[in-house]
């Protein structure tokens, strides 16, 4: 099962096992990982489950699509790098997929 890293703002890192076909964002509700809120349940109808993706895996989880840009539109500090983390559906080749949280949601 791919292991995922989700680190907080302050710095804390949970690494978790989230099954092929989850998103990012279930396998950090599921874990109880701090700092994805997830408040549409993985709908793309907001941006509590926004975060930013390493660099070196933007390639593999690529960029956000028309209706996860315009959530993420709503989102505070927005980078090139901001993914919402219920788009992101995990597979194998995310095997140590690195996310960090913003310091707040909403």
């Amino acid at each position: 099962m791919p292991k995922i890293t989700y680190v907080e703002f302050d710095g804390a890192s949970h690494v978790v096992e989230v099954p092929v076909g989850q998103s990012v964002m279930q396998g950090a509700i599921r874990n109880d990982v701090p700092g994805i809120e997830a408040d549409c349940g993985g709908a793309c109808s907001c941006a509590t489950c926004h975060c930013y993706v390493d660099a070196q895996w933007l390639p593999l989880t690529g960029g956000p699509g028309e209706i996860e840009a315009a959530m993420l539109d709503l989102a505070d500090n927005v980078h090139p790098d901001s993914r919402l983390a219920c788009q992101i559906k995990v597979s194998e080749a995310l095997d140590g997929l690195v996310v960090r949280m913003p310091k707040s949601q909403r």
